[in-house]
């Protein structure tokens, strides 16, 4: 017979996937995103968040639930010292450009792809690749601002806004 885990539980589900549990360090008993099509698939699940946990790597899969149309107008009244003209030029790239993609969406939710799709978009509306690099860098700023709060961990968008416009082949 199996011995009991140390670190979180285990279940078979009627559906014959299998579901893990925890107690996260905020006391709180956190479901997995998602169930296993196995047990030891579960159980490795289970020993990566208690690594996270050891180490203080552990986030609360909740904090990036947050709406980031609404914290991205947040951020722009957040920030001391903008010009007046730069205030007013975030506020036209996140209503035209960032919040009909994004604006809906959960911050911990923007990936990668998605931001890729959302980029060829623009540009095959014909949107000048210097606007869509703005907007690109708009957006990671709202994003590492996001990991420095802890909403989520640091975003995986690699290019840089510079790099987005010599990739249309403009320069910027």
């Amino acid at each position: 017979m199996a011995g009991k885990r140390r670190f979180g539980r285990v279940r078979e589900l009627p559906s014959g996937r299998w579901q893990a549990r925890y107690k996260g360090p905020d006391g709180i008993d956190r479901p997995a995103p998602y169930t296993f099509d196995s047990k030891a698939s579960a159980d490795r699940w289970l020993t990566l968040q208690e690594a996270e946990i050891i180490r203080g790597d552990w986030m609360n899969p909740d904090a990036g639930r947050v709406n980031f149309g609404k914290y991205a107008a947040t951020w722009i009244e957040e920030r001391p010292g903008l010009r007046p003209k730069t205030i007013e030029l975030y506020r036209y790239l996140l209503r035209c450009h960032l919040c009909p993609t994004f604006g809906s969406m959960l911050v911990g939710d923007i990936r990668e792809p998605r931001v890729r799709r959302w980029r060829k978009e623009r540009l095959d509306a014909d949107v000048s690749a210097v606007t869509v690099a703005k907007a690109y860098r708009l957006l990671k700023a709202v994003l590492n601002t996001a990991a420095d709060d802890g909403l989520i961990r640091r975003h995986d968008l690699r290019h840089t806004g510079n790099n987005l416009a010599a990739d249309a082949g403009c320069a910027s």
